[in-house]
């Protein structure tokens, strides 16, 4: 269905638009009625930038008139018709013969107009269909930067269609004004009032362009809003959070698609206004509105263009090592990446962009300086890989300390130890585009520098406390009066770690069990606030380490070991003894849960089941922790695989039965066993053989259980590698004449724990 014929079927109320649009009498509707297919496929853009084509599609016009009339010629009761056609075509000739890019301006606003009048009603139609689906992808004000954004350029094609109208009413005054000096003075006195009328008519049209450029300029102010105050400001706080591990999208695509938009509107926008200015110049008269008003909005649409182009000078990739970003190590190698989110149509532009770091350091003694080595300045180039914007990607810099003369660390009057001192990377460049010349200047998030590998979970501390409580970027003495953390943020971060190194974020339960270990139990703990200091610095209780020591040592032992089974969810990890022992009571015998060691610094895991003895009582067990020593050895799967537990007889067995809170062993952790040999090969030089683990059981399970004092209570398990309920009878002598006794070929390992080497055919019997 043609655009005409869509038109006809609104309602009166827009096809009374539809007729205001030719009640002027510049183009008749019946041509346009007549002619609809063929009008609305010429390209009536083109032939206004070049008058040749303008000229052909003008003839073609004339003959499409003709084959139209010759269709009326064949009926008698179309003679009425053919007089109009004929009349119609006549008119034509003689306004636009001469000037055939008239006539395509002409109709080019006609078709926008209407379909104009179209959208409007098909959007209405259509608005409360389609505004659940957009809802679902884009956020309401992204829906609303795009509509302004579409908006803005319609309205852009709108003036710049008036414009040169304008031009053209301007050029046919001016030569009728000249040509009037020229003639004699019986004919001036009348063709000086044709003068007058024309002169008013284009002071009136002046006028009403004027006050669409105001309009231009209002929307563009609201666009600047939305897109950079607002849109632009999120997207920054989701990457310092997406930095510390927070699962956020952080893609620039979409955003650049707007800023080139917005950037192609306003830079359309000045190209007009100095049109404005060249026609003020060929012809002005008194109280001319383009002398008072065109410098204005020229200068208010250079500050616009200004502003959104410094505000697209971002930096993509904040700067970063291999492993963790915003931490950097002196001689090792690191990478940033920055980006003008304005993709330019001239390829040719060259602009170079140079790094700096601390170009207003803190002043005081003691602040680290450093120099940049490498590459310090690169041009700005299109990403050949990617096809986005342009990019200044620096791959290879590295940094080296200022060595100071005197003082040091030692006289710091920052009061800041290596791992809170932030640093912070600037990046400069200067844009010369149309007639424009802009300082372009971004910086990084601020990033703290080590020399050596044992400051890397401390620095990380530091980045993760930065950025989930400070607001103001560029705050290098943050660490000088640190706020604390509500519980809520900190949780919230503490699980975004667990989710960016192996995939898998905390749950409510976990996330409860590290707030009663910082907190104490309590029934919410919304209102509850760490400080900084307990939160690294400070050891906890009866440990020789920091909370956060130990979470960094839980997670480095998780992404190198055990990611596999921590993803599947089959590590409870963070649990009391009081709250384990209330977990597994009940369960059906040898029911383990896996939980993290408290008393390893650098990660550990254990694993505890329960034993229900024939008095009636629960007996809850727990092996010494696993630290990566262990599981570099034998993997964590085919511990709980091949575990041993020995008996009084030295008979062993395997007391792992089911996973909490139900699920059979083999079931659970059966995908993550190593294969198995399949015995196809016809001979074997050896017998295969594989490390287990070994516990002793102990040796009178019909004694009464005694509990531990309470000052043993919490590190039992890990000090002997048996659970904290003993027996009397047990002893450090016993296990100690127990591993003299054991067979050749049982190896001690720590606490209780015993590696054994099995041949994979032989059942060994104790």
């Amino acid at each position: 269905m043609s655009q005409w014929e869509s038109l006809q079927q609104l309602d009166p109320v827009h096809l009374l638009q539809v007729d205001e649009l030719y009640s002027k009498n510049q183009f008749p509707m019946e041509v346009r009625h007549y002619l609809a297919h063929w009008i609305e496929n010429q390209s009536w853009d083109k032939a206004i930038e070049n008058e040749s084509v303008a000229t052909v599609l003008f003839q073609n016009f004339l003959e499409n008139l003709d084959i139209q009339y010759s269709r009326f010629a064949n009926d008698k009761d179309t003679f009425v018709q053919q007089h109009n056609l004929r009349k119609f075509k006549h008119n034509l000739q003689a306004d636009y013969q001469d000037a055939p890019t008239r006539l395509a301006f002409l109709v080019t606003k006609l078709l926008r107009d209407e379909k104009k009048i179209l959208t409007s009603v098909l959007n209405a139609q259509q608005c409360q269909m389609l505004l659940p689906q957009v809802t679902s992808f884009k956020t309401v004000r992204q829906q609303d930067i795009e509509k302004l954004i579409e908006k803005l350029k319609v309205f852009v094609q709108e003036v710049d269609l008036d414009v040169r109208f304008l031009e053209e009413h301007q050029d046919e005054f001016d030569f009728r004004y000249k040509t009037q000096r020229c003639q004699e003075n019986s004919v001036q006195q009348n063709e000086q009032k044709i003068l007058q009328c024309m002169l008013n008519d284009l002071d009136k049209n002046r006028k009403n362009v004027l006050v669409k450029f105001n309009e231009l300029m209002q929307k563009s102010e609201i666009l600047l809003n939305l897109l950079v105050c607002e849109e632009l400001s999120e997207w920054k706080v989701r990457q310092q959070k997406a930095c510390i591990g927070a699962p956020l999208d952080t893609n620039l695509t979409e955003m650049e698609n707007w800023f080139t938009a917005f950037a192609e509107s306003l830079f359309l926008i000045k190209r007009l206004l100095k049109k404005l200015s060249e026609l003020c110049m060929k012809v002005t008269y008194g109280k001319d509105p383009f002398k008072s008003q065109q410098p204005l909005l020229e200068g208010k649409t250079e500050e616009l263009l200004s502003m959104l182009l410094k505000s697209a000078f971002v930096v993509e990739h904040q700067p970063s090592m291999a492993k963790r970003p915003l931490v950097l190590r002196t001689s090792l190698q690191f990478s940033v990446r920055v980006r003008l989110l304005v993709r330019l149509p001239d390829q040719n532009i060259f602009m170079k962009v140079v790094v700096a770091i601390d170009k207003n350091p803190p002043k005081g003694k003691g602040y680290r300086k450093f120099n940049i080595l490498g590459t310090a300045s690169k041009a700005l180039a299109v990403d050949e890989f990617r096809n986005e914007g342009l990019i200044a990607d620096f791959k290879h810099l590295t940094l080296r300390e200022q060595k100071a003369g005197t003082g040091g660390k030692g006289n710091n009057d920052v009061s800041l130890i290596v791992t809170e001192e932030l640093h912070i990377f600037s990046f400069d460049a200067v844009l010369e585009y149309q007639g424009l010349s802009i300082n372009l200047e971004t910086s990084s998030l601020p990033v703290v520098i080590i020399s050596n590998v044992s400051q890397l979970s401390s620095a990380w501390g530091s980045i993760l406390w930065y950025n989930m409580m400070c607001t103001d970027l560029k705050d290098v003495t943050f660490f000088s009066n640190p706020p604390a953390a509500p519980w809520k943020q900190l949780a919230d971060v503490l699980s975004w770690q667990f989710l960016s190194s192996a995939q898998q974020e905390l749950n409510e339960d976990q996330l409860s069990m590290l707030a009663e270990k910082l907190f104490g139990a309590m029934e919410n703990y919304a209102d509850s606030s760490l400080s900084w200091t307990k939160f690294i610095k400070e050891n906890m209780p009866s440990r020789g380490f920091s909370f956060w020591t130990w979470i960094d040592g839980i997670l480095t032992l998780i992404k190198n070991y055990i990611e596999d089974i921590w993803k599947a969810g089959y590590i409870i990890g963070f649990v009391s003894k009081e709250k384990e022992k209330a977990m597994l009571k009940d369960k059906m015998m040898g029911t383990f849960l896996l939980r993290f060691s408290e008393s390893s610094k650098d990660g550990g895991i254990t694993f505890s089941w329960v034993e229900h003895l024939p008095n009636g009582k629960s007996l809850v067990r727990s092996v010494q922790p696993y630290t990566k020593n262990d599981l570099q050895c034998i993997r964590l799967v085919e511990i709980l695989r091949n575990y041993q537990l020995l008996a009084e007889e030295n008979i062993p067995e395997n007391p792992l039965k089911y996973l909490y809170p139900n699920i059979p062993k083999d079931e659970a952790f059966g995908k993550f066993y190593e294969d198995k040999d399949d015995g196809s090969a016809a001979v074997k030089k050896y017998l295969k053989t594989r490390l287990i683990m070994v516990s002793e059981r102990c040796p009178s399970e019909s004694s009464e259980p005694v509990e531990l004092p309470d000052d043993l209570m919490e590190f039992g398990d890990e000090l002997l590698g048996c659970d904290p309920v003993m027996t009397e009878s047990e002893s450090i002598m016993e296990i100690t004449e127990l591993m003299s006794s054991l067979p050749h070929g049982l190896s001690s390992s720590t606490g209780e724990s015993f590696g054994l080497l099995f041949p994979d055919d032989i059942v060994t019997d104790f």
